[in-house]
């Protein structure tokens, strides 16, 4: 399968309504730009639409695109957030990078975003 840094969206089916949807992708793997050695996460993402969705499959297709990138975990995290972000103007998003040890060092980063 292919991957794609494209993110499909559908009509959220109750767009008067607050609720929440949450993903867990606990396969997620990008490269160290240091060392070009894989790194390895769980990315979970939790947000209250406005008047998209995200389709999975497309956002599994994109998360796949990391996998021969370099970036820190900072960055790939609030990376992700803008690109959803961007795909679906959320109300509400929280995009959290839950990296494995590396170096004696676990790392979790955690971007948010709220509509004005």
């Amino acid at each position: 399968m292919p991957k794609s840094k494209e993110i499909e969206t559908f009509p959220n089916p109750r767009a008067g309504r607050d609720y929440e949807i949450g993903f867990e992708a606990p396969e997620f793997t990008c490269l160290c730009p240091k060392t070009g050695q894989p790194d390895f996460a769980t990315i979970r993402i939790r947000y209250t639409p406005d008047q998209k969705c995200i389709e999975l499959k497309s956002l599994k297709l994109y998360l796949w695109s990391f996998r021969d990138e370099g970036a820190f975990h900072e960055a790939v995290t609030n990376r992700i957030l803008d690109d959803l972000v961007g795909a679906v103007d959320p109300r509400w998003m929280l995009v959290e990078g839950d990296f494995y040890v590396r170096g004696g060092i676990k790392t979790i980063v955690r971007a948010e975003h709220r509509k004005a």
